[in-house]
């Protein structure tokens, strides 16, 4: 491709290569050469073997599941091509671990997402490329420029082709409403709101339904799916009130706990995620999910960061 040159190199960590690879792909560029080696006593070490000198140097890794391993190695990834004199050093994260911890809500409690971004920048991050941040208010605890991106541009598309009739776009909680709104405007449905409340951390209960759902089909789309408690509860109050066919949509597919469980007792009928956490054994199994991937918006970014291009430009197509 004319845009790119020899200045560019992407590295991929343990967490996604699947994903770097296909990026790499899209790109119509190798990945990088490095290593990463563990220590007997578990440490790990990478080693890099291209040159990166005076390059632009990009390292993909989600903070998924071993989530303090993967960014640790994210870390180590950073500070190797910092002291190997590359020019600039962008941390692409599809899935930002510790997101959820953003806030003080008790006393006595961490910060957790501005601590992991402040470890991101020292170990030798100039910029960040994230897709689909907990809170979009997280782009400010980072001290150096942060592109995001969002799972939205490839659901969207995805949905749209299916061309769903008589839909209404349900947002399965208040918090959720922007978002399913946005939805509901690139796809043509009608739009209704699911009042929860929550009994514990683990478990939500729906309790009513703010618009028509009856003889609908009914889409729910979020930006986790982490214990599917939420989306559970919404489902089945949204069955319950007489809906046809209920699709899931989120950018990323956590499955935490008891999700897979809980989600194989619904009347789900797809479940649609993203290949920025990959999908285990145990989802597959689950028979209803589908994964896109982001690949090609995440090349697209890369290509346009290289380039110092806008990267906001790219959700003009939404």
């Amino acid at each position: 491709m004319q845009f790119l040159n020899e200045n560019l190199k992407i590295f991929s960590g343990s967490s996604n290569v699947a994903l770097a690879s296909a990026v790499c792909k899209y790109l119509e560029i190798p990945v990088g050469g490095a290593r990463i080696e563990k220590f007997p006593d578990g440490e790990k070490v990478v080693r890099v073997e291209d040159d990166v000198r005076g390059k632009d140097c990009f390292v993909i890794q989600s903070t998924c599941r071993p989530v303090d391993e993967h960014l640790i190695e994210l870390l180590i990834y950073l500070d190797c091509l910092r002291r190997a004199s590359a020019r600039r050093i962008t941390a692409v994260i599809p899935y930002f671990g510790y997101a959820r911890q953003d806030r003080k809500d008790e006393g006595r409690v961490p910060i957790t997402a501005k601590l992991v971004a402040n470890l991101i920048t020292t170990a030798g991050a100039d910029r960040v490329l994230a897709i689909d941040l907990h809170t979009r208010q997280l782009q400010g605890f980072f001290d150096i420029p942060v592109d995001h991106l969002t799972g939205e541009l490839v659901l969207s598309r995805y949905f749209r082709h299916k061309k769903i009739d008589t839909l209404t776009v349900v947002s399965p909680d208040v918090g959720n409403i922007k978002i399913a709104a946005r939805y509901a405007s690139h796809l043509g449905g009608d739009l209704a709101i699911v009042h929860k409340k929550r009994i514990s951390g683990s478990k939500v209960e729906a309790q009513e339904i703010i618009g028509e759902v009856k003889e609908r089909n009914i889409l729910m789309c979020d930006d986790i799916i982490a214990t599917a408690g939420t989306v559970c509860s919404a489902a089945s109050l949204a069955k319950k009130r007489g809906a046809k066919k209920i699709f899931i949509g989120a950018t990323h597919g956590v499955f935490a706990g008891e999700a897979l469980k809980n989600l194989a007792g619904q009347p789900i009928d797809e479940i649609v995620v993203t290949d920025t956490i990959p999908l285990t054994e145990e989802a597959k199994k689950l028979g209803c999910v589908n994964v896109l991937t982001v690949s090609s918006m995440v090349g697209e970014a890369i290509k346009r960061i290289h380039r110092d291009e806008s990267v906001s430009s790219l959700f003009n197509s939404m």
